[in-house]
């Protein structure tokens, strides 16, 4: 599959005009924000993540393999959230959007929302910018199969997490204010799980069901992501020629990309669209031609086959 870098302009409907940019009528009705059901999902990636390690305490080792995949999981579902929230789309209500973000979903997932928004805006207004902050992650694709492997294979051992987590911990010495701030933050969040492990009398769950799979499970899964969003592509202001558009399927929904965060075509279209929405707008996109079956990759291993292929 080759993807046109020129793709004929959609067909303006009475939600959509050519550009892919919904009318005024449509739009203030997409960027409505569900702020009771968004509290629902942060409560519940919370209450799914205690869970699993009740299970792995209660259950024993015959429940650790998938306890732990399952975690890598979490960390995508946390990451998703913060990223909803770093577009001040996950409440209505700004400072409660902010202090959630921070320090129920940023700071236990070893992230500062406020910087990753700074920077994630900087993606936003040119996706191959000089000021790209996730450019390393998809770079210079299509790739050698041998190159794929190579990185997949850090990612899943834990060397790329591990030099990422040092770089944090050198942020506790930063000679940056607001960046040794942050860092304590995170690091205090931090401390305050693994206290909460010891007080329950399972030190170990911390280490193994939380630190371990964001050093691993999760690093492959972001890359997997990362490379599916803008992969082989390039800097355009057609956001069909720098951002791939995958078909949605309910597995890779549910273990890689939660969340609607696979509809990012429609995202980046337009960024104020709420994940519950992207769907519909996603929609709308392929009714008006803008998104059209030539523009879509079926599947995500037909995409990652591609950049992997050299093709």
């Amino acid at each position: 599959m080759v993807i046109d870098r020129h793709p004929p302009a959609g067909r303006e409907t009475g939600d959509v005009m050519p550009d892919g940019r919904a009318t005024s009528r449509t739009r203030d009705d997409l960027r409505r924000i569900p702020s009771f059901r968004n509290a629902l999902s942060v409560v519940g990636v919370h209450a799914q993540t205690i869970a699993l390690m009740v299970v792995a305490v209660r259950l024993g080792p015959i429940t650790w393999i998938p306890v732990f995949l399952l975690m890598g999981r979490a960390h995508a579902q946390f990451a998703s959230l913060m990223h909803e929230s770093a577009h001040r789309l996950l409440f209505r209500n700004r400072r409660a959007n902010d202090v959630v973000g921070r320090w129920l979903i940023g700071y236990p997932a070893f992230t500062n929302t406020d910087a990753y928004r700074r920077v994630h805006m900087a993606h936003h207004r040119e996706e191959f910018g000089p000021n790209e902050p996730d450019i390393a992650l998809y770079a210079n694709y299509p790739i050698s199969d041998a190159s794929w492997r190579r990185k997949m294979w850090r990612d899943a051992t834990g060397r790329t997490g591990l030099r990422l987590l040092t770089d944090q911990l050198r942020g506790l010495r930063s000679d940056v204010p607001v960046v040794r701030r942050s860092q304590r933050r995170i690091w205090f969040v931090q401390l305050v799980l693994f206290t909460a492990c010891v007080l329950a009398g399972a030190w170990w769950v911390y280490p193994l069901f939380w630190l371990l799979p964001f050093l691993t499970v999760w690093r492959v899964i972001n890359r997997l992501r990362s490379v599916a969003e803008h992969g082989g592509l390039e800097a355009s202001d057609d956001r069909r020629v720098a951002t791939h558009s995958v078909r949605q399927g309910w597995w890779p929904r549910f273990a890689m990309v939660p969340f609607n965060i696979g509809f990012h075509l429609a995202h980046h279209v337009d960024a104020g669209v709420p994940f519950r929405n992207l769907p519909r707008y996603h929609h709308l996109l392929c009714e008006s031609g803008y998104v059209t079956p030539e523009l879509e990759y079926p599947r995500y291993r037909d995409l990652w086959r591609a950049l992997r292929a050299g093709r």
